[in-house]
């Protein structure tokens, strides 16, 4: 049975460079938007307390749709096959880009965001591909690798956006929904199918839901409070995610070019980690372990971060914090082995409808909390307090790290009854 295992996770192999590739331009169009779409809500506003308040909206926009899409898309990914779904992603986003770029009004680029959102769920198919395609004991290191790709794609993509962007606010928009489109086009005539039809499920619109595709995560055997972890660090990286350009922006002075680069630094900072050293740590350390590592070291990374006082100290920071790039990784290769084989795309559903809530709830905290400080003087330690509540935030996902590996290895110790 093992061998017979083994040659099927062979045959797909070569399935695994194709899904790099797909997730390469995918991230490198969603990175070329990032350091241009703060900016783009701000030609709406009228004050930066404005401006801040109307991006963390156009982002609740966005995770709303995606929280109720993804489990929806990951079990129709488990009926129908993953590459189909990954089609309509790649379709979704590129709508979504070009009618960014088309809209004269915030209520239309709400729109056409939340319209992006509940099309878009290609992070959590590819990670159901890799596991289709992957033995257990190989998902973590690819896992890894499928974050350098993202982290590639964040190194391309936030240059382009901020140097595309300097030259008009609008181009990096045409040009992200351009790659994408060009995605589709690779998928429709390239990437092969990862899941084989004796392993697909029949869809339901009860496991599809939100709510039950989250309880049935939390009931995953080997589980448990990892799925804390999972939301209160996720939490933490999109409140992150939500202020990093705005706060840069108020804090620094800094414009299109200087986000865009500083968000290159942690695309290169992640494939080091996820593509280089990911493989290497893992000879050296157990997941387990990983996990813990990258949470103390990502909740020093977020104390930083906020106490910065120049600019310069942003990019020493992320440099420091390279173990914090293997969290993401290892949680979800702990997760992924406790499914079945035919549950990897609900599972990974799951795990994304679990994020994309975190994503939802992050601008609600995140926006107001910069809003409250962004009249402060540049270089103010007290701005940082988006930064300081991440760091809360992860000081917690540790705990429940520690408390749910700890039990875990209590358990395993125990003999059979």
């Amino acid at each position: 049975m093992r061998e017979r295992l083994q040659r099927r996770f062979r045959s797909r192999e070569a399935a695994m460079p194709f899904i790099m590739l797909a997730v390469l331009i995918d991230m490198a169009a969603i990175g070329l938007i990032i350091p241009v779409l703060p900016e783009l809500v701000g030609s709406f506003a009228t004050t930066q307390a404005d401006q801040a308040y109307w991006y963390g909206v156009a982002a609740v926009a966005f995770g709303v749709a995606n929280f109720l899409a993804s489990p929806v898309l990951g079990a129709l990914s488990d009926r129908f096959g993953r590459r189909p779904v990954l089609l309509l992603g790649f379709m979704g986003l590129g709508v979504s880009f070009f009618g960014t770029a088309l809209s004269n009004s915030l209520w239309g680029l709400i729109a056409v965001r939340t319209l992006g959102g509940a099309m878009q769920a290609n992070a959590a198919i590819a990670n159901a591909y890799v596991a289709d395609i992957s033995a257990p004991e190989q998902r973590a290191k690819r896992f890894g690798l499928l974050g350098a790709m993202m982290g590639l794609g964040f190194i391309i993509g936030p240059v382009m956006g901020g140097l595309l962007g300097s030259i008009h606010l609008h181009l990096p928009f045409y040009v992200a929904g351009s790659l994408t489109l060009l995605n589709w086009l690779y998928g429709y005539f390239v990437l092969p199918e990862s899941l084989p039809v004796a392993q697909r499920k029949p869809f339901t619109w009860a496991a599809a839901h939100p709510v039950t595709s989250l309880r049935k995560l939390a009931q995953l055997k080997g589980v448990g409070p990892l799925v804390g972890v999972v939301a209160l660090s996720g939490l933490a990286q999109f409140v992150l995610y939500t202020v990093w350009v705005l706060y840069n922006s108020f804090k620094f002075g800094w414009g299109p070019r200087e986000n865009g680069w500083s968000l290159a630094v942690v695309g290169i900072v992640a494939v080091l980690v996820q593509g280089l050293l990911m493989g290497r740590l893992l000879k050296r350390f157990a997941v387990q372990k990983l996990v813990i590592m990258g949470l103390v070291s990502s909740s020093l990374a977020y104390i930083l971060f906020g106490s910065a006082t120049q600019g310069w100290m942003m990019y020493a920071v992320i440099a420091f914090n390279l173990l914090g790039g293997t969290v993401a990784a290892s949680v979800q290769s702990l997760i992924s082995s406790a499914a079945d084989s035919r549950s990897q795309g609900e599972t990974m559903g799951a795990v994304s409808a679990l994020t994309s809530l975190t994503a939802v709830v992050a601008p609600m905290l995140g926006a107001p909390l910069l809003a409250a400080v962004s009249d402060l003087p540049k270089g103010d330690w007290r701005m940082g307090a988006p930064f300081y509540f991440c760091a809360v935030l992860q000081m917690a996902s540790l705990g429940m790290a520690v408390w749910h590996l700890k039990r875990h290895a209590r358990r395993m110790r125990q003999p059979a009854a």
